[in-house]
C-alpha cells in the first residue's frame, strides 16, 4: 500500500466503518479506508502502527466502530496496475513501461507468516523488496519484519481475495492454503507463483504420488485404501512393517503411522482419524539415508539445483542437515536427476524442496515435495552465494536466478526444538544459544515465536567450516557431547604420504610446518608399488574424508604423486626425495613431466617445508582464521628466505655488517617465538647460519688480503711471485693482529 504522511483525520468524529481485516504496517505508513455507506467516500488516515481487529468493538485508538458498516481497503499501486490491464487501458507490458525504482516495484504477497515467511522478509530487505504477509496470528514470526502484515486465514477465500488486491504476485510459505481460491484468482489474472495446480497436487500426498509416478519418477510402492479390507490386502501385498499416511495436512511426522503387524491395523487407522480422513499406504522403505535437494525454477521453466544434503530426523522432525551430503558423486548425480525431473513436471516459479530416500541397493526414491523454501535449505543463508529465500524471491518476481553453489566447504544446520514448555523451555533454548555464540562459524536464527512447546521449531543454528568433520566437531562442542567422540571427528585437512619410512626424515618438515599453523593433518605410508590397493582406496576416499590437499613424497621411482593425482580431484604437491643414485633429480623430472590433465605441483628437492607452506596458502584462501595466522607470519618467512638466498646466491655482495644485521633479524624472529619458528628457523635457518659462519671467515681473509695489497702498493714493494701470503685461497690467517677481527657469534 502507498505510504502516506502521518495525519489524523477529523473524520473520526463521524461514524467510521468497521474494518474487515487486521492490518499492521512496518513503517510510518498510513492506511486509507473508504466507506460506501456515506453519500460520498471519506478517507480516514491512521498513523502507524495500524492495527484493526476483525469485527472488534475497539481499536488501539480507543474508537468504537459499528459492526454493520462495510468498507474496502484502497488498492495498492501494483493492484491498480492489474486493474488497468484488465480494463484494456494498457498493454500486457504496461507494467514494464512504468519506472522501476530499485530491484522491483512489485509487492510480493506471502500466504503464511511463519519462520519461512520471516526469512523471506529478511532476504527481501537486502534488496528493499516489499513483502506483505497474510497469517491468522497477529504476532507470527514474519509480522515484525514484513512490509505489511495482514491478520487473516490463508484458508479463507475472502481473506485471500482481499489480500491479493494489495499484491503484485502471490506465493506461499506453507502449502496448506486455499488452492481453489488461488485457481479462481489466476483465472481473473492474478499472478500466483507457483501455480495453483501445483499447490493442489502437493497438498494431497496421494495425488502427489500419482502425479510423479505418471511422470516416471522413482517412488516407493503405494496404494489407496478405503476400508479395513483394502488395508489388509495392502499389508499382504507389501508386508510389514507397513507405512500408513494421511493424504492431507501431514507434516513433521504428523499424519504418518507404522503398523508392525496385521493386529495393529485398526488402532493405527484410529490414531490417524479413520478412513474418512483420507488414507493411503506405502511399502516400507529401508533407507540408508534421507536426502534432500532444493531446486529453483524460474518463470521460463529453467532449473537450478543446490547441493544434495543429508537430513537427520528426531521423532520424525528434521533435526540436523549436513551439506554437502556424505554420499558418492554417482548418488549426487542421481539425486539431482530425480529432483529436476520431479520439479520439471510441475507448473510455476519458485523454490521447491525434494525429499528423497537412498536405499541399500543404491536407488534414490522420491519421498515428497514442498512447493516453497524448506527446512533442509536453511543452511544456504550462510553457506551459499544465493540463499534459498533470495532465490525464491528472484524466481517469483522473474529476476535472474542466483548462484546456488556453496561458498564454504561444509555446513551443518541444527534445529532448535523446544525441550520443554513455558519458561523452562525458553531457558534451555537460551543456554544453547549462548554456547552457539562462542562457536567459530556458528550463526543463530531465532524465530521469535511467543510460545514454546516440546518439539516445536523455535530457531536454528548453522555452522560453517573447512570440512564436514570440522563442523561436526563444532556441533559436538555446542551440544556438549563426549570430548573423546569430538576429538575423533576432527578431520585432517592435509594428508602427508610417502612410499616408505625412509622418506620420513624429509617429510617430517612438512608435518612441523602444518603443526605450527594448527592445520590438522594425517601422516601415513602409501606405496604405489608395494600396496597399490591401499593407494587406490586412499586416493578415492580422500575428498569424502575431508582431505583438501595431499603432500606426496616422491622417492626413487617417483610414481606416488602422479598416480594419486590421477585418482583424486584434490590438489597434489609432490616432494622430490634426495636419493643416492641421482640425488632426487629423477624424482623431480618425473613429477614435472606429468601428462596434460593430471597436474601435480612440486618444490625443490627435499623441501617438504615449502610444500606444507604451499598447502597452508591453499587452505588459508577459504579459512579466515588460518589466513590471519599466515598473514602474521608471512613477513618473517620472507625475511628468512631473503636471508638464505642472499647468503647462498650472492655471497660476494655481503660484508660483515650486512651479515650482522641479517643475523640480528634472525635472532629477533627466534625471540618472538612466532609459529613459523619451528618450521623455518630450525630448518632453513640453521643452514643459513652455518653458511654465514663460513662467509664471515672468507670475508675476513678478503679484507686482510686487500689491506696488505694497499700496504705493498704504498711501499712499492714488487711482487715477484705473483702471489700473496694471505690470498683468499690460502688457509693461513694474516700475521697482522691489527687486521684481525673477532668471529661473529651465532644465535644458534
Amino acid at each position: 500500500m502507498r505510504r502516506l504522511n502521518p495525519t489524523l483525520s477529523p473524520l473520526y468524529a463521524q461514524k467510521p466503518p468497521t474494518p474487515k481485516m487486521l492490518v499492521r504496517f512496518s513503517s510510518a505508513a498510513n492506511c486509507a479506508l473508504t466507506s460506501s455507506d456515506h453519500n460520498q467516500d471519506h478517507l480516514i488516515f491512521v498513523p502507524n502502527p495500524l492495527v484493526f481487529h476483525l469485527g472488534g468493538r475497539r481499536n488501539p485508538l480507543g474508537l468504537s466502530f459499528p459492526r454493520k458498516k462495510k468498507f474496502s481497503m484502497l488498492r495498492s499501486p501494483s493492484r491498480v496496475r492489474s486493474s488497468i490491464k484488465e480494463d484494456g487501458i494498457s498493454s500486457s507490458d504496461g507494467e514494464q513501461d512504468l519506472p522501476i525504482h530499485g530491484v522491483s516495484n512489485t509487492v510480493v504477497g506471502v500466504l503464511g507468516g511463519g519462520q519461512l515467511g520471516r526469512m523471506l522478509c529478511q532476504a527481501a530487505s537486502k534488496m528493499a523488496i516489499k513483502v506483505a504477509t497474510l497469517d491468522p496470528l497477529e504476532n507470527c514470526p514474519a509480522s515484525a519484519l514484513s512490509y505489511e502484515h495482514v491478520v487473516g486465514s490463508f484458508n479463507d477465500g475472502d481473506a485471500i481475495r482481499e489480500f491479493a488486491k494489495r499484491c503484485g504476485v502471490l506465493t506461499v510459505e506453507i502449502e496448506h492454503v486455499d488452492a481453489v481460491t488461488l485457481e479462481l484468482l489466476e483465472q481473473q489474472g492474478i499472478d500466483c507463483q507457483p501455480k495453483a495446480s501445483t499447490i493442489k497436487i502437493i497438498q494431497d500426498k496421494y495425488l502427489q504420488k500419482v502425479h510423479f509416478s505418471q511422470h516416471g519418477i522413482p517412488l516407493p510402492d503405494f496404494v489407496q485404501i478405503d476400508d479395513l479390507t483394502t488395508l489388509e490386502k495392502a499389508g499382504d501385498l507389501f508386508g510389514y512393517p507397513l507405512m500408513i499416511k494421511s493424504k492431507r495436512l501431514a507434516y513433521d511426522g504428523r499424519g504418518n503411522a507404522v503398523a508392525y503387524n496385521k493386529e495393529e491395523l485398526p488402532s493405527v487407522v484410529t490414531s490417524l482419524g479413520g478412513f474418512a480422513h483420507g488414507l493411503y499406504v506405502e511399502r516400507w522403505t529401508p533407507f540408508l539415508k534421507e536426502l534432500s535437494v532444493i531446486v529453483a525454477r524460474s518463470r521460463d521453466g529453467s532449473l537450478s539445483c543446490y547441493s544434495v544434503v543429508e537430513t537427520i530426523h528426531k521423532d520424525n522432525i528434521c533435526h540436523i542437515v549436513e551439506s554437502p551430503a556424505n554420499v558418492s558423486e554417482e548418488v549426487k548425480i542421481l539425486a539431482n536427476d530425480v529432483a529436476q525431473k520431479a520439479i520439471g513436471s510441475l507448473e510455476g516459479a519458485g523454490v521447491f524442496a525434494v525429499e528423497l530416500f537412498l536405499t541399500k541397493d543404491g536407488q534414490v526414491l522420491l519421498n515428497e515435495v514442498a512447493p516453497r523454501p524448506h527446512n533442509s535449505g536453511h543452511h544456504t543463508i550462510e553457506s551459499c552465494y544465493t540463499s534459498q529465500y533470495e532465490q525464491h524471491l528472484r524466481a517469483v518476481l522473474g529476476l535472474p536466478l542466483g548462484d546456488p553453489s556453496m561458498k564454504v566447504p561444509a555446513a551443518i544446520m541444527y534445529n532448535i526444538l523446544g525441550e520443554d514448555k513455558g519458561e523452562t523451555g525458553f531457558y534451555l533454548a537460551h543456554q544453547l544459544i549462548k554456547r552457539a555464540l562462542n562457536i567459530s562459524g556458528a550463526t543463530v536464527h531465532w524465530y521469535d515465536k511467543p510460545e514454546i512447546r516440546k518439539q516445536r521449531k523455535m530457531g536454528h543454528i548453522t555452522i560453517v567450516g573447512p570440512s564436514r568433520n570440522a563442523v561436526k566437531a563444532r556441533l559436538n562442542k555446542l551440544l556438549q557431547r563426549d570430548t573423546i567422540e569430538s576429538s575423533k571427528l576432527v578431520t585432517p585437512c592435509v594428508a602427508i604420504i610417502m612410499g616408505s619410512d625412509s622418506d620420513l626424515p624429509t617429510m617430517k618438515d612438512a608435518a612441523e610446518v602444518l603443526e605450527t599453523f594448527g592445520v590438522p593433518f594425517e601422516l601415513t605410508i602409501v606405496s604405489a608399488h608395494r600396496t597399490p590397493e591401499r593407494m587406490y582406496s586412499f586416493a578415492l576416499s580422500a575428498k569424502e574424508r575431508g582431505i583438501q590437499v595431499i603432500i606426496a613424497g616422491a622417492g626413487g621411482a617417483a610414481h606416488l604423486p602422479g598416480m594419486v593425482a590421477s585418482l583424486t580431484p584434490l590438489p597434489v604437491i609432490g616432494v622430490p626425495i634426495k636419493t643416492s643414485s641421482m640425488s632426487g633429480v629423477d624424482s623431480l623430472l618425473s613429477i614435472v613431466q606429468m601428462p596434460k590433465g593430471i597436474p601435480v605441483a612440486t618444490v625443490a628437492i627435499g623441501n617438504a617445508a615449502n610444500a606444507a607452506l604451499l598447502a597452508v596458502r591453499m587452505l588459508a584462501s577459504a579459512d579466515a582464521d588460518l589466513w590471519a595466522r599466515w598473514d602474521k607470519s608471512f613477513p618473517k618467512i620472507s625475511d628468512m628466505e631473503r636471508l638464505r638466498c642472499s647468503i647462498e646466491m650472492e655471497p660476494r655482495t655481503l660484508n660483515v655488517e650486512q651479515l650482522n644485521n641479517a643475523r640480528e633479524a634472525a635472532m629477533d624472529v627466534v625471540q618472538e617465538k612466532e609459529p613459523i619458528e619451528a618450521s623455518i628457523i630450525f630448518t632453513e635457518g640453521k643452514k643459513a647460519v652455518l653458511t654465514m659462519r663460513e662467509m664471515e671467515k672468507k670475508i675476513e681473509r678478503q679484507n686482510q688480503f686487500h689491506k696488505l695489497v694497499e700496504i705493498k702498493e704504498a711501499l712499492e714493494v714488487p711482487n715477484t711471485s705473483g702471489d700473496y701470503p694471505c690470498s683468499p685461497n690460502n688457509s693461513e690467517e694474516s700475521p697482522d693482529d691489527n687486521t684481525r677481527k673477532e668471529p661473529l657469534s651465532s644465535p644458534f
